[in-house]
């Protein structure tokens, strides 16, 4: 009797243990087989089931797309400075954004210490939880057909500061400004410059940028409101 139970746990033993080894030799079989073809595989997916083999095609489909370079100054922008200067920023914002508010008092101050050393643009993105963003960056534009493009961005952020954001600002601003208030005020009324907002904004998109303000500098993408000093050392290394 027991030594019919010991032959009999024997044979499962050894049962057992050769299914095992067939199963370790499927394994590295299948590993192997994946690899030579190029492929990389996932076993098991972030819920624990069993995940599809994705080869490096399909992989380099889900990198993300390139940026685009920032689009160069053209005659619809507005700027301040030297048209030809070595150096030129160009600047996406949102009047009512308080980053960029932050970044307003900088670009002034580089603004005064370099002057004609530098080309500073200014080109709008207003963020769509900003109410007032809109509107703000159409009194902007509507401000430059008059020549008043700067003096009104700084009228813009001043109002933001105050906490006084409103259309009729605009209109009261662009009267202190100057302006012809009547032709001003057709135009920010009318939206005359809404689709080149759009556009504007489609174009800082596919250069890289995500939110505001964002700071091209030749070129070269400086993303949030930074110290004064690192617009600074990115300029002086490009007047040298």
């Amino acid at each position: 009797m027991f030594e019919n139970q010991s032959t009999k746990a024997n044979f499962l033993l050894g049962l057992f243990m050769g299914m095992a080894a067939v199963s370790v030799l499927a394994f590295f079989a299948l590993l192997i087989a994946v690899f030579s073809q190029g492929q990389s595989v996932s076993l098991v997916d972030e819920a624990g089931a069993n995940a599809p083999v994705a080869d490096n095609a399909a992989a380099a489909n889900d990198a993300p797309a390139a940026v685009t370079p920032v689009p160069a100054v053209s005659a619809d922008d507005y700027f301040v400075g030297n048209k030809n200067a070595k150096v030129t920023m160009i600047i996406y914002t949102d009047f009512e954004c308080p980053f960029c508010l932050k970044h307003a008092e900088v670009t002034k101050a580089l603004k005064d210490k370099y002057g004609d050393k530098i080309k500073m643009v200014i080109r709008n993105f207003p963020l769509s939880f900003h109410a007032q963003a809109q509107k703000a960056a159409e009194a902007y534009e509507c401000a430059g057909e008059q020549g008043k493009a700067w003096q009104m961005n700084e009228s813009l952020f001043a109002a933001n500061s105050a906490k006084t954001m409103s259309v009729d600002t605009w209109k009261s601003e662009a009267k202190k400004l100057g302006l012809d208030t009547k032709k001003f005020n057709t135009c920010l009324d009318s939206g005359k410059y809404a689709e080149k907002i759009t556009k504007q904004q489609e174009a800082g998109s596919a250069a890289g940028v995500e939110g505001t303000p964002a700071t091209f500098i030749n070129g070269v993408l400086l993303s949030g409101a930074m110290p004064q000093a690192t617009y600074e050392t990115e300029i002086d290394a490009l007047l040298k």
